[in-house]
């Protein structure tokens, strides 16, 4: 059966939903720093209170106490009079507000003492506050009087410490100033760490592995299954619907596969191609040819096997040398995620693929994407430009008249992940020498950092065709605030970001989406997730 369909379905719903951003954990990231910004800000307002009831407190007191006994019928004080009201809920709450900012700077001063103080008054007019909400009535004089005298002795003996507006404010700068920095560095240790840890095989796929590769060794048989795939006409039939796939991830590949088939209408058209490394060929090879994948054609390669690409295919300055790990230099970049760059010259008779990461999940049938009118255009891909810092500036350094001369900073950015390559035009628009040139550009890495999807957006620049939103979902993978309705009715899902949904670090909310497509109960994993229980 050929390709049929077209790109119909059932509207898909687009909202915004915030209500799970206080569970994101870059909002408390940024804690430190918004308590800095917000201590400034408590420091202007408190001096300004300050200045406002220190003219002649003695003489407004006894106003004050004046106009606290005439409202005795409850006659409401206007706003200004209940401001100057000794037994005002107002004149209370300002003093604190005064106080605890002189208890940061007694401190600051290490006259413990001074800051003692000041933080009894404080509990005691936080009782009084207390108190006087309980009963539901009105603070007295007798009770006011006593801590508002109290507080403003404090603040004259303060003053007379020379703790004046100017050191206040210089001294709260270097608290706010201390707390930016300690920020920065928490969040560029988080950031740090948390790529360590999307880079780290959890014990349990690594125990998979092994057991894979023990199979292969044992089992003869499975050679020979390989060697009859590998002359499979199915693997170059254009009739059918061809996946490109390149991982070092069992269980993360398996997934993509599984829910691939699972949602296709006909699973038995479709092809797969995956591409590995030599340490993990062997464990893909076993784990693909002993599960079902609903009659779907599997072909599993190794990097090493492509002998006619070489160091010149990739031009990256190699700055992780022998001494350098993928953990130890966070610009590491496999040259498994550079493959997609080369599909033309891996797969010379094919017309037409899709390509899929190893960390998106599939929920519906993607094969009316084969049949979508590119208009002439090589990729097609979901743009991602409906926030500002998603447009080229974000990727590419404009400071450069390379990249200042050639592209427009506010143009729109899109996402690999799930794309539709047209080979036949790739092959026309010579798209692989386009890719090779920027690479060569960035060279000392001037034009943009090392990742892949800066160079894709210069190489695929003119030669993208935007796709329906709907088709492929991003931010699983870090941003807490997604629409449920937009992932339930999303193609593809893509957990894009350090919280890859197999580590322990994965948001639980969308944990069940990626779990549905991996059996628990298979006899390897039963085996792996047991040892590491132990």
């Amino acid at each position: 059966m050929g390709r049929s369909g077209g790109g119909g379905g059932r509207p898909w719903v687009q909202s915004s939903n915030s209500r799970w951003r206080y569970l994101n954990p870059s909002y408390y990231l940024n804690r430190p720093k918004r308590l800095a910004l917000l201590l400034i800000a408590f420091v202007v307002v408190t001096f300004v209170v300050w200045d406002r009831q220190t003219a002649s407190t003695a003489d407004h007191l006894h106003q004050e106490t004046n106009a606290r006994v005439q409202e005795a019928a409850h006659e409401e004080l206007n706003y200004t009079g209940e401001l100057l009201s000794a037994t005002s809920f107002r004149q209370l709450v300002d003093q604190m507000l005064l106080a605890k900012a002189y208890v940061i700077i007694a401190k600051e001063y290490d006259n413990l003492k001074l800051a003692w103080e000041f933080s009894s008054h404080i509990r005691t007019c936080q009782r009084l506050l207390s108190k006087a909400a309980v009963r539901g009535q009105s603070i007295t004089e007798v009770e006011a009087r006593p801590l508002v005298s109290g507080l403003a002795s404090l603040i004259n003996k303060a003053q007379d410490a020379h703790y004046d507006i100017a050191t206040k404010l210089v001294t709260l700068r270097n608290h706010a100033q201390a707390l930016e920095e300690r920020a920065v560095a928490a969040t560029v240790q988080s950031v740090y760490l948390a790529r360590v840890a999307s880079g780290a095989v959890p014990k349990n796929q690594y125990c998979l592995t092994v057991r894979l590769m023990v199979d292969w060794f044992n089992k003869p048989a499975l050679k020979q299954q390989v060697d009859d795939l590998r002359n499979s006409p199915r693997l170059v039939d254009n009739s059918l619907y061809h996946f490109c796939i390149f991982s070092e991830n069992v269980l993360a590949s398996s997934a993509v596969v599984n829910s691939t088939v699972s949602n296709a209408d006909h699973p038995q058209q479709l092809v797969f191609h995956i591409i590995t490394s030599e340490s993990n060929y062997h464990a893909m090879q076993v784990w693909f040819l002993s599960n079902d994948f609903k009659g779907s054609t599997i072909e599993v390669q190794k990097l090493e096997d492509f002998h006619w690409m070489n160091s010149s295919y990739f031009p990256v300055r190699n700055s992780e040398n022998e001494s350098d790990s993928k953990f130890s230099n966070p610009k590491y970049i496999p040259l498994l995620d550079h493959l997609k760059f080369y599909i033309p010259d891996i797969h010379p008779s094919l017309e037409k693929v899709i390509y899929l990461d190893e960390d998106v999940i599939v929920q519906k049938d993607l094969t009316p994407l084969f049949s979508l009118d590119l208009h002439g255009n090589v990729n097609g891909a979901v743009e991602t430009c409906l926030e500002g810092f998603h447009r080229y500036h974000r990727y590419l350094n404009f400071s450069n008249p390379i990249i200042s001369s050639q592209f427009d900073p506010q143009a729109c950015g899109w996402a690999f992940g799930m794309n539709v390559f047209d080979l036949i035009a790739w092959k026309k628009a010579n798209v692989t020498s386009r890719y090779r040139y920027w690479m060569e550009q960035n060279i000392d890495q001037t034009l943009w950092k090392k990742e892949t999807l800066p160079v894709g957006l210069l190489t695929f620049n003119g030669l993208t065709e935007p796709l329906d939103r709907r088709w492929h979902v991003l931010g699983l993978g870090h941003d807490l605030g997604l629409d449920d309705r937009l992932i339930e009715s999303a193609a593809v899902l893509h957990y894009d970001g350090y919280m890859k949904p197999w580590l322990e670090l994965a948001y639980e909310r969308y944990k069940p989406q990626w779990d549905r497509y991996v059996n628990l109960r298979h006899p390897y994993l039963i085996r792996c997730n047991s040892m590491e229980a132990k």
